[in-house]
């Protein structure tokens, strides 16, 4: 046996029991406490703040009309405003 160590397995599993009981109780109030401020209306930790939208609306026109171009220039290849010759015949 090492001189100055005990060996006492009722009192390590007791102190275990006492560790894993202030734990879960310790758990229990936070648990509780966050239940509390959530279901008041609060909020835990920082409030989040409000961003900027993550694209310009402004944009959204420019978008359009690009689109309407290529939507002109493909009528007028398909109404026969255009013509060309394919080279592969």
């Amino acid at each position: 046996m090492r001189s100055g160590a005990s060996v006492d397995p009722i009192r390590d599993w007791l102190m275990l029991f006492t560790f894993a009981l202030i734990a879960f109780a310790g758990i229990v109030v936070w648990n509780v406490w966050a239940f509390d401020t959530v279901a008041g209306g609060g909020t835990i930790g920082a409030p989040t703040i409000k961003a900027p939208p993550a694209f310009n609306p402004a944009a959204l026109d420019t978008i359009r009309t690009i689109f309407a171009n290529r939507a002109a220039e493909e009528a007028k290849y398909m109404t026969g405003v255009y013509s060309f010759t394919d080279p592969s015949l």
